[in-house]
């Protein structure tokens, strides 16, 4: 019998590229036994990713190349099985919910499709399949999941398409789920129902689960053991409460010290004239509700923190804000002029001056274009912003005050990590709302049901909504799990007005 489920040894991973050899994984070993949750925390591109892909041999090689060590399951190195033995270990044995969904489901097949393949493929009968799937999307909180399973990827919002990618992984109930940044895109109160779900078929089955993860709330919330990953090295590893109440390394205590939600509440400021002031926005998508009367003011240099589950009309009302939907009715003033009604040419200058980052970065970065083009693209619509002698010293500036170097603007999208993309386009939980924001407004089915200051949403709630997200916002510290209550969920999109100079 093998002394682990998981041990990997001295597992080296290198990526050969044009301007030279990247070493993304750099002689690391860890173990992972039954029924234990191992949580790989580090920040975008430290090698967690990159370690759990070989794990599933989901490295495109070339360019990459595993050029050292071992990964056992059960005693047998994956790295020497047979090709055919490889394909049958994973999913049965070793499943995986990735990071970034929408890559990841066909977008020409039903969900539905998608998750009784991973089960008949393994040899289950499709009506046994489809009701397991049913089941599935049930456990992990996809309204009516008879009409989802014939739904297809784009119809889902961010947080259910990884819900789905949960449901598919779990099909099989491997031995050992690996779950990439398995939250991020996930409402609060839907992340806790997320993760305790986890936990309950850890506890039903026995499975183990290695989590790749930033959050250290997600670690505390699931983890058993901690090993901390920076510039493709392991740092340091131990017990959660190890780590969190003595961190021995600078990387790992820099790491905790940078946790949000323990920052001072933003004080906002006197109210003076509103830079933006929205009345009575509605849209409507058939006979579907989804902005029904929004109002509320933002103030120079004030931040908006938008709350709220899936669907709850986010993401709707800043995409009319900026005319990339069109609202059915409603003003919204910028400096006095009415967006809503602004003609295509003057709709165009004044694009320079709002902008919004997108939920998931795969979508909204070109493939085809390296980083240099994505940023310095709108320097090519506006001419007249920057002259293009300067160009490739700012695009390095800004890749830089987002914590990437001047040679990552020679690399296209699919070369970075999912947060590393995300930066390139440029960042939501509570507890960054708390550190972030001046004011938070809360929605639910297209409405505002909370709207004030950081302290009177945070310390005194009005709503039994509002308490219902904060309560479930996971806290980094081991002795203070928080409660995973019943659903609404939320996540938050911020609005930040640009501020005058």
């Amino acid at each position: 019998m093998a002394e682990h489920l998981l041990e990997v040894r001295n597992l080296s991973v290198e990526f050969h590229t044009a301007a030279g050899v990247v070493h993304a994984v750099k002689s690391i070993s860890y173990h992972l036994d039954k029924g234990e949750t191992l949580a790989i925390l580090g920040e975008s591109g430290s090698g967690k990713s990159v370690s759990s892909s070989a794990i599933m041999n989901l490295i495109d090689m070339p360019p990459g190349r595993i050029s050292g060590g071992e990964i056992l399951l059960d005693g047998r190195d994956l790295l020497t099985m047979p090709a055919e033995e490889r394909r049958e270990v994973n999913g049965r044995r070793v499943a995986m919910i990735f990071q970034d969904p929408l890559s990841h489901l066909n977008p020409v097949y039903s969900v539905g499709w998608q998750i009784a393949e991973a089960m008949t493929t393994h040899g289950l009968a499709g009506s046994k399949a489809r009701e397991e799937g049913l089941r599935l999307l049930r456990r992990v909180g996809i309204p009516e999941p008879e009409r989802a399973m014939r739904k297809y990827p784009h119809e889902f919002s961010g947080g259910q398409r990884q819900r789905v990618m949960i449901a598919m992984a779990l099909a099989l109930r491997p031995d050992l789920l690996i779950a990439d940044e398995p939250t991020t895109a996930l409402d609060v109160t839907v992340q806790a129902e997320v993760l305790k779900l986890l936990k309950e078929l850890q506890r039903e089955t026995g499975m183990a689960v290695l989590i790749i993860t930033h959050d250290l709330g997600v670690v505390a919330e699931i983890a058993d053991r901690v090993v901390v990953m920076e510039k493709g090295t392991l740092v340091e590893a131990g017990t959660v409460r190890e780590i969190y109440k003595n961190p021995q390394h600078p990387y790992t205590r820099k790491l905790i010290a940078a946790a949000p939600g323990k920052g001072v509440m933003h004080e906002p400021g006197a109210r003076a004239e509103p830079l933006l002031s929205v009345r009575d926005v509605r849209k409507t998508y058939g006979s579907f509700e989804a902005l029904k009367g929004i109002s509320f003011d933002l103030m120079p240099g004030e931040t908006m923190a938008v709350v709220g589950e899936s669907g709850s009309g986010k993401s709707t009302l800043a995409r009319a804000l900026l005319r990339l939907d069109e609202p059915d009715s409603g003003t919204a003033l910028w400096k006095g002029r009415d967006l809503f009604a602004l003609s295509p040419s003057e709709l165009y200058k004044l694009r320079r001056d709002l902008q919004m980052v997108f939920q998931d970065p795969t979508q909204s970065l070109n493939p085809r274009m390296t980083v240099f083009q994505l940023i310095s693209e709108a320097w090519v619509i506006h001419p007249d912003i920057l002259p293009k002698a300067r160009w490739r010293e700012r695009v390095a500036e800004l890749l830089a005050q987002v914590g990437l170097s001047a040679e990552h603007m020679s690399r296209y999208p699919h070369q970075f990590s999912g947060g590393q993309r995300q930066r390139i386009a440029i960042a939501h939980d509570l507890p960054v709302v708390r550190d972030f924001a001046d004011h938070v407004m809360v929605m639910q089915q297209g409405e505002i049901v909370e709207l004030g200051t950081i302290r009177e949403v945070f310390e005194t709630p009005r709503q039994a909504y509002t308490r219902a997200l904060l309560a479930a916002s996971l806290s980094p510290d081991p002795d203070a799990k928080a409660g995973c209550p019943e659903p609404p969920a939320a996540d938050a999109e911020i609005l930040i007005p640009k501020r005058s100079h």
